[in-house]
């Protein structure tokens, strides 16, 4: 079947946020990205986090989180000092299904 995930791997339902970037944003992020990637360990330590980083062209943030529903990706990303600040402008926000093995599922 097609559906069928082989045996040790699952899929885990996350959110992928998409952050876009002011045309600014190189000198805007200077004062706040401290702030920025202090909030990005603490989140990815409490497993809601799975991986942050912006792209190397600038235009845009990519966010991937474990979060029960898009209105908590989209509370993430609003409360951020990057978006609070300035430095990312809008958002585009998707649900993915991440191929993990079965032991790296967590309970996030």
């Amino acid at each position: 079947m097609a559906d069928e995930v082989p045996e040790g791997l699952a899929i885990e339902p996350i959110w992928v946020v998409e952050a876009v970037l002011a045309p600014d944003a190189a000198e805007r992020r200077t004062a706040v990205r401290a702030e920025h990637l202090a909030r990005i360990a603490e989140l990815r330590a409490v497993g809601k986090v799975v991986e942050a980083g912006a792209f190397a062209d600038m235009s845009a943030s990519l966010l991937l989180l474990r979060v029960p529903t898009e209105e908590a990706a989209l509370a993430i990303a609003r409360s951020d000092v990057y978006f609070r600040s300035g430095v990312w402008t809008g958002f585009r926000i998707r649900a993915m299904g991440r191929v993990v093995r079965t032991d790296e599922l967590t309970a996030g």
